[in-house]
């Protein structure tokens, strides 16, 4: 990223600041040189002693920087763009919005400038780069989609995605974190209940979910391939198995990531 010496992350909260972290921690890029805005910068003071640049100044951070990172709430955003728009400039501003909701189109209809938008929708395991990202622009070939393509390869896996795509993705991705860690919570709870200490419960449930997702990733494998392999003809898995689908299991799982992506798709008006 020759061009990026800077980034401004305007929002500073969890997503933002695990974005923050997440670009520091994978060396891409030093905490010196990305700001963080937020209204209240006393619940960031932490970041400011390591290094990041904290500020209540929008217009500073995005003037001094090359690539805007949008993480705001869906509400604040029309108001951000009345404060910084005047300071955007084509060519050299690419701007990034993680924003629930808000089209390309919204975005440059407020802008009215010529500047670059990328809509990315990572998640807070971004943190310890582990996030997945999903990406979108108006031209696939864009050099801007490349750029932030960089940046969130540093952090986890990506997929470049069709940007009506982009809602269930927040769904999927983004809301399906805590999907899965309500899983793993729940899993522990049932390690508990049959003779175990909380904190090995949680252990045991959260390598496990670890394992599991990497069993994936790594062979390429269908889930379904993978359950076979742990099933034996009256084993436990599969009365453990059938007993969670009897209760609803993968129809709750599967409704709540529709409920999820039907709620934000309303979550952003345009003005």
């Amino acid at each position: 990223m020759k061009s990026v010496k800077k980034i401004a992350i305007i929002g500073g909260g969890n997503i933002g600041l695990s974005i923050a972290k997440g670009i520091n921690k994978s060396g891409l890029m030093d905490a010196k040189n990305i700001f963080i805005t937020r209204r209240n910068i006393d619940a960031i003071e932490e970041f400011k002693t390591q290094g990041f640049v904290v500020t209540k100044n929008n217009k500073e951070a995005v003037k001094n920087s090359e690539v805007i990172i949008l993480a705001v709430q869906p509400q604040q955003l029309n108001e951000l763009f009345a404060e910084i728009k005047n300071d955007l400039i084509p060519g050299k501003h690419i701007v990034i919005s993680v924003v629930s909701g808000a089209s390309i189109n919204s975005i440059k209809s407020h802008i009215k400038k010529k500047v670059d938008v990328v809509r990315a929708m990572p998640n807070t395991a971004i943190a310890i780069q582990e996030s997945m990202t999903c990406l979108s622009a108006e031209n696939k070939n864009n050099l801007s989609l490349k750029i932030a393509e960089q940046i969130f390869n540093q952090v986890g896996k990506t997929l470049i995605i069709d940007e009506e795509l982009m809602i269930p993705a927040t769904a999927l991705a983004a809301c399906g974190i805590a999907f899965f860690l309500r899983a793993i919570r729940a899993a522990s709870q049932g390690g508990i209940e049959i003779g175990f200490h909380s904190e090995e419960a949680l252990l045991m449930a959260s390598q496990t979910a670890k394992g599991a997702a990497a069993l994936l990733l790594q062979t390429e494998s269908h889930p379904e391939k993978e359950v076979d392999k742990v099933t034996t003809p009256r084993g436990c898995t599969i009365s453990g198995l059938n007993q969670m689908e009897h209760n609803g299991f993968s129809s709750a799982l599967i409704k709540g990531i529709v409920t999820s992506a039907e709620k934000c798709a309303k979550v952003y008006k345009v003005d």
